[in-house]
């Protein structure tokens, strides 16, 4: 546990301090151009991007993940089968600084997120890459029977995304992570290193094409969680993105989908869903 705490610290603080090392360079120097974000959306299918908006934007988050498309005769397609919801809200204390929450149905689990820019791409490819760091905490507030300590509920997530666009068409990322929960079956591991890579090529101004893959890369006993994937379709105006997809994670919650996925998507245990985010600014 000591361990945890020392690396979340360094988790935490290491981004900040980038920040202002950067910050400084930035006064002694001309100021370069930013790149405009590599994606539409603070999420690209089940995995967070580097995107993050300007100061005093409120970003509302929906997610809905129906159930498996082979889940039965009578499902139509999984639609008709018990889904998971998450809703949610974001809003941008600073140019490079977002904190959001939300809650979802499975698990009635309820989150609190935050997400950092560390380093901006440019324009003139001075510096070829962003970089974001995101990170979260939730809590499973089913009834208490369901836990010995409060802490049992808590679970954690850290990933840092390195992204880049590529002209005006082509945006990837990749992004290794750590999951860590409390608490555990004894054939699991508390922690998870994953690592996720994602894509999306635009074929209009407000339609683009979208993949998302996530490995897990710790080994458990048994029970190894499934990788994920994703794959869809986006449609974004200046104030919207909207993101249909089909894949096989139904946790909608990070470090949920990474842990305890047991959804094959090459065995045909695949589901519909949407996502859905909405910006104001004041």
């Amino acid at each position: 546990m000591k361990t945890y705490i020392k690396l979340l610290f360094i988790f935490l603080l290491v981004p900040f301090f980038v920040i202002a090392q950067e910050e400084e360079v930035k006064e002694k120097k001309v100021k370069e151009k930013v790149e405009r974000p590599a994606f539409e959306s603070s999420f690209i299918i089940d995995n967070p991007t580097n995107v993050l908006y300007s100061k005093n934007t409120l970003e509302i988050q929906m997610s809905h993940r129906f159930g498996l498309i082979t889940g039965g005769t009578n499902d139509l397609a999984g639609i008709w089968a018990p889904s998971n919801i998450h809703i949610g809200a974001a809003y941008a204390v600073h140019d490079r600084l977002t904190i959001g929450g939300g809650i979802t149905k499975f698990d009635r689990l309820i989150d609190l997120n935050w997400k950092v820019a560390v380093l901006r791409q440019t324009r003139s490819n001075k510096m070829p890459v962003s970089v974001s760091y995101f990170g979260n905490w939730v809590t499973d507030s089913r009834p208490k029977e369901n836990f010995r300590y409060t802490s049992d509920r808590y679970s954690f997530f850290h990933t840092m995304i390195i992204a880049r666009k590529f002209g005006q068409l082509i945006s990837a990322q990749i992004a290794p992570s750590w999951s860590h929960y409390n608490v555990v079956a004894t054939t699991m591991r508390n922690d998870m290193i994953a690592v996720a890579v994602g894509g999306r090529i635009k074929i209009s101004d407000q339609t683009a094409l979208m993949f998302d893959y996530t490995q897990p890369l710790t080994k458990f006993i048994t029970d190894n969680p499934h990788p994920g994937l994703s794959v869809g379709v986006e449609f974004s105006t200046s104030a919207h993105a909207f993101q249909l997809l089909v894949g096989n994670y139904n946790g909608i919650i990070p470090q949920k989908n990474i842990m305890f996925n047991k959804n094959d998507y090459f065995n045909g245990d695949v589901l519909i869903g949407f996502n859905i985010t909405r910006l104001y600014n004041f």
